[in-house]
């Protein structure tokens, strides 16, 4: 029963970049890279990362010691699959109106938009 539609909650999001980072993790590798960041047990990120699996968002095979869990999207794709959701579910599928937010929001820095405005340039000769 594995759905690889549903996005990754806040926690999940955050075991799967360290995934991600590392290619390829142990429960105790995500554990002892999260750990570094902020207090969190080792039964929840094992209970997570079971959960993960289950969804489709990771494969595991078994290690010498350990499972090895395994992303089964790449980040760049998570990424796209998030952004077209909360386009769809928060401006009825128009990314128009994000863009504007984005392109006014104070914390984009010039450079970012310089990098931006690039981007739709090169977007405009397709």
């Amino acid at each position: 029963m594995k759905n690889s539609k549903t996005v990754p909650t806040d926690l999940e999001l955050e075991l799967l970049k360290v995934i991600w980072d590392r290619g390829e993790a142990t429960v105790r590798e995500v554990f002892s890279d999260l750990e570094k960041q902020r207090k969190i047990a080792y039964t929840t990120v094992l209970t997570m990362m079971g959960v993960l699996e289950r969804k489709g968002h990771l494969t595991k095979r078994a290690g010498e010691r350990a499972y090895v869990y395994t992303p089964t999207v790449p980040q760049d794709e998570m990424v796209k699959n998030m952004v077209d959701e909360f386009v769809g579910r928060v401006f009825n599928g128009s990314a128009q109106p994000l863009l504007v937010h984005l392109v006014g929001d104070r914390r984009i820095a010039p450079k970012e938009l310089a990098e931006v405005e690039k981007l739709v340039r090169a977007r405009r000769k397709q």
